[in-house]
């Protein structure tokens, strides 16, 4: 039986620029940073963002974008505030998508190596009680 997911694994170009990227924008605490030893394919970096543990390991960016993405749940009135943080260090932000009422609000972002990003309001049951209307 699946628990949950272990971790999250995303392959970027620059460790520390990927490290500012998820410390300051969702507040990720650094656990483990390989240095030049290797244990997996490349250098790596472990961080937690609330309980979930994020890894990034050195490699090319993404070549293209997509719509592919991880979405982080945050509460509506921190919509802001991310907002505030994702423009700060200037990374890419999508137009949201069009939306119904009542399905939550959403921001879009990529980082540095095209990995769309997307913290939404919203909830599973808000979003099939509205569908279902």
């Amino acid at each position: 039986m699946i628990e949950g997911i272990s971790h999250l694994t995303f392959i970027v170009k620059d460790l520390e620029r990927a490290t500012e990227f998820l410390t300051s924008i969702f507040d990720a605490k650094t656990i483990y940073t390989s240095g030049d030893k290797i244990f997996s394919l490349t250098r790596e970096k472990f961080f937690l963002i609330n309980d979930l543990w994020i890894c990034i390991m050195e490699g090319d960016s993404l070549s293209d974008r997509t719509y592919n993405h991880v979405a982080f749940k945050i509460s509506d009135d921190e919509c802001d505030v991310y907002e505030s943080r994702i423009r700060a260090l200037g990374v890419d932000l999508k137009p949201p998508r069009p939306r119904i009422s009542g399905e939550g609000r959403s921001i879009y972002f990529y980082d540095f190596d095209n990995h769309l990003f997307e913290l939404h309001t919203g909830s599973l049951s808000e979003r099939l009680t509205r569908y279902s209307r």
